[in-house]
């Protein structure tokens, strides 16, 4: 996704913000004590100790440069109550098939977290939702190939 404009809403630029600090003020220098600790060790050749620290040292780095690369690419979602039509950043209640009502936020890709009940815009469900209205019905194939009717009881 390399130059593109990711879609980030109020919350989770602020996660991301949060992450990258965590990363660059603790998680490297935390590293860089377990490579000074792994190397003080003797023989780096069959030392375990420092190939797992050098490889969450990639880890951290490459987090690190995604997390900017989105930070430097980014639109701001603004969630406006204006309206009765879902969009990024809308919180809805949704009823999928015959299962109990449950609210979920509809965010941009990167934010999506289903345990959370953050719905991605280019998720099958959020696709089919965005633009709909309270009382909308839709059939949704699932990525796992599935149909499930979706029902929009709320927009908050």
């Amino acid at each position: 996704m390399e130059n593109n404009k990711y879609q980030l809403t109020q919350a989770g630029l602020d996660a991301l913000t949060q992450e990258l600090d965590q990363l660059k003020t603790v998680d490297r220098d935390q590293n860089l004590e377990a490579l000074k600790e792994a190397r003080a060790q003797g023989d780096l050749s069959e030392n375990a100790d420092y190939d797992a620290a050098r490889e969450e040292q990639a880890r951290i780095e490459g987090r690190i440069k995604e997390i900017e690369n989105v930070l430097k690419n980014y639109t701001l979602i603004k969630s406006t109550k204006k309206g009765k039509a879902i969009h990024i950043g809308r919180k809805v209640r949704l009823k999928i098939d015959d299962n109990a009502p449950v609210d979920y936020t509809i965010v941009g890709s990167l934010e999506a977290n289903p345990f959370e009940n953050l719905i991605s815009n280019e998720s099958p469900i959020g696709r089919s939702i965005i633009g709909a209205k309270e009382g909308d019905a839709k059939l949704v194939k699932t990525q796992s190939n599935k149909e499930v009717q979706v029902t929009i009881e709320k927009v908050y």
